[in-house]
Formats: structure tokens, C-alpha cells, sequence
């Protein structure tokens, strides 16, 4: 453990130079090094400025500069990374001219960090041509507003399968059974399924699919035998 500089930027006092490594000691592998410590006035009062008046890039191109700007400049002992996120939501906010948003690029890019440190490091390592950067972080945020689609679909299709059903009488059974093939539930719902997760016996099992089947909500699969499964009628 180390004390980190709170309140202010890195010094050179106990952190200096700031660099991001890995492997044993005596052999470690340099991934990064953040310029020193006396620049940093200098490059942040640079960063800012650019950010606060560039008129003539478009807005989602600022938003990768920027992150790609800030976490290279590396001015705070720690919290860069999340500081960096929070200024690329910050100005996607401002290119899309909405407070609201469904998609999240900070999610985005913790799910996708392996890859993430992967290209940071090579444009940080190399002349700081940053194609590739830029490149990466669109493909990044329409992956981001893909999954972010997916998602509300599924929100938009449990909504409306629950409304369908509101006036439907359901045991506890049948309505931890239902959420849980609306959650994608990865197993075939089968009557040995339905007993163990209900934990009900085979008869009672049973009773509850054939209910659902009568009340138009599940349906037989195509196999039939005992690879009987049910799945959730069209409504």
C-alpha cells in the first residue's frame, strides 16, 4: 500500500514516473508511462482548453480523442480510468443532445477491457496515431447501442407478456417458472425441470404445464416422448 496524492494532481514525491506494468519483479514489462509530473499543469490546461472549444469534429470522434487524451495524460493517482469514462458518457450525452440515454459506453468498455488495454497500449506505445483508436472505440459504442437494444427488447417483451397476463390467475409456481423462461432460462423446460426448480413433485408438475398449455401461455415443443419440452406460446 501505498499514500496516493487526494485532491490534486500526482507529484513526483512518491509515484513518479507513473507507469502501468506487469510481470515479476526485476522483469517487469512496461505497458505504459504516463508523462511526469512537473507537465501536468501544462498538458491538462492544453486538454481543457481543446475540450471546451473544439467546434469543427464530430461529437462521438471528440468523445474517443478526449478518453484516449485524459487517460494518457494520467494526471490523478488513481480513478483515471473512471474519470476517463465518465467524460466519454458525459460528451455521447452531449452528441446526442439527450439527458437520456439506453446504452452505456463505461459498461461497454469494462466488458470489453482485455481488448480495451490491448489497443490503449499500442497507440499509447506507438507514434500516437490513433486510427486505430478511433476505429476501435465507434465499433466499441455500436456494440455498446446493440446490446443496449437487445436488452430493452427484452424489457419491452417481458412488459408486455406480463401485461397480456395480468388478469391471468398463476400459483407462485407457475410465476417463478414463467420469469424464469422470460429471463432466457438456458435449460428445455420439461416436467423433471418444473418439479426441481418449483420443487413440487412430477404430478403437481404436470398439473401447472397443462394449466399453462389451457391458458394459452405454453405450448408442446416439436419433440414429443419423453423429450416432451414446452415453450412460451406466441401472444
Amino acid at each position: 500500500m501505498t499514500k496516493i496524492v487526494t485532491g490534486g494532481w500526482r507529484d513526483n514525491a512518491v509515484n513518479d514516473p507513473m507507469q502501468v506494468i506487469s510481470g515479476m519483479m526485476g522483469r517487469e514489462n512496461i505497458h505504459f508511462q504516463a508523462p511526469d509530473a512537473v507537465l501536468l499543469p501544462d498538458e491538462m490546461f492544453a486538454f481543457l482548453k481543446w475540450l471546451n472549444n473544439v467546434v469543427d469534429i464530430d461529437p462521438f470522434v471528440v468523445a474517443a480523442i478526449a478518453h484516449l487524451w485524459f487517460v494518457t495524460i494520467h494526471p490523478f493517482d488513481d480513478g483515471n480510468g473512471r474519470i476517463a469514462r465518465s467524460i466519454t458518457d458525459m460528451l455521447l450525452a452531449r452528441a446526442d443532445e439527450s439527458s437520456l440515454r439506453f446504452y452505456s459506453m463505461s459498461a461497454q468498455l469494462r466488458k470489453e477491457r482485455n481488448r480495451y488495454y490491448h489497443i490503449l497500449e499500442e497507440t499509447q506505445q506507438g507514434s500516437m496515431e490513433i486510427t486505430a483508436w478511433l476505429i476501435w472505440f465507434m465499433a466499441c459504442l455500436d456494440r455498446s447501442i446493440s446490446t443496449s437494444e437487445e436488452i430493452l427488447a427484452d424489457v419491452l417483451y417481458k412488459n408486455a407478456f406480463w401485461r397480456t397476463h395480468a388478469m391471468t390467475v398463476l400459483n407462485k409456481r407457475q410465476q417463478l417458472m414463467l420469469a424464469k423462461i422470460l429471463d432466457g432460462y438456458a435449460g428445455k423446460i420439461t416436467s423433471s425441470n418444473w418439479a426441481r426448480h418449483t420443487g413440487s413433485s412430477l404430478d403437481t408438475s404436470n398439473r401447472d404445464i397443462n394449466d399453462l398449455i389451457q391458458k394459452g401461455i405454453l405450448e408442446k415443443g416439436p419433440a414429443g416422448g419423453r423429450s416432451t419440452s414446452y415453450l412460451l406460446a406466441d401472444f
